[in-house]
């Protein structure tokens, strides 16, 4: 079985994942596992060493989303062979990818390839439409390759990074910024639903500071386009962030 599991709010981590996962099944089917919701199904899965799973996951300042630990411990290897993948808003992955690979090695899985993707960041209009056909043509020539490694039983000793991380806590958390909500807003739930922390209340309205990851799936997803952030503070630092961002980085592959 090739399984594609990953964690993504606004569907950049998943088209790389399954990209991934699609070209090393060939012919054969592939088990889409989306962990985005907060209420995604929590019962745990074993997988076989003759089973090959690709993990995707988005970069938060330079870490792992912080609830990806509790997510992807649903799921236990037999040193089942796994791809990994980060993708990040052409910043940098910093210790990302290494937070990943020391990860699903506690859970059992062997990495024998890796990849840091670039996709469009959640602020400000940078690499906007990424991952793009380019950019997934790249993931299937890179899965051809970690096939040929799975084949030869090559797995990765290590991937770029430091340990200790080094924003210890800090990292993972997602940005200051909170959503707000128009009077368009209809009340459907939509977002409710769909938020990855449960941070929404019932009135479509309340989010909880806290808890709010600021992923802006809510924002993406409005059918009525109610959630935004048109706000001065916002709208100037997307701006400036944009510029500092403008230059384009490439999608980093590791066999």
């Amino acid at each position: 079985m090739t399984a594609a599991i990953y964690f993504s709010p606004t569907d950049t981590s998943r088209k790389g994942a399954e990209a991934i996962a699609r070209e090393l099944a060939g012919d054969g089917p592939v088990l889409s596992i989306n962990v985005t919701r907060f209420d995604a199904a929590a019962e745990k899965t074993e997988f076989s060493a003759e089973d090959l799973v690709v993990f995707g996951a988005p970069v938060y300042g330079g870490r792992l989303y912080r609830g990806c630990r509790e997510r992807f411990s649903r799921f236990h290897g037999n040193n089942t062979p796994c791809v990994i993948t980060v993708t990040y808003g052409n910043r940098h992955y910093d210790d990302a990818l290494i937070e990943l690979f020391d990860l699903v090695r506690e859970l059992g899985f062997r990495p024998a390839a890796a990849a840091a993707l670039v996709g469009q960041h959640t602020y400000g209009q940078i690499q906007v439409g990424r991952p793009d056909e380019k950019d997934l043509a790249q993931d299937r020539e890179f899965a051809a390759k970690a096939a040929e490694n799975l084949a030869k039983g090559v797995f990765l000793e290590s991937v770029p990074g430091n340990r200790p991380y080094v924003k210890g806590d800090e990292g993972g958390k997602g940005g200051s910024f909170r959503p707000l909500t128009s009077d368009a807003c209809t009340g459907c739930g939509l977002c409710v639903r769909e938020c990855p922390e449960g941070a929404i209340g019932a009135d479509c309205r309340t989010i909880d500071p806290q808890a709010c990851i600021a992923c802006f799936r809510c924002i993406r997803i409005c059918p009525a386009g109610a959630k935004n952030m048109n706000v001065p503070a916002y709208q100037e630092f997307a701006e400036e962030f944009s510029r500092k961002l403008s230059q384009p980085r490439e999608n980093e592959y590791f066999l």
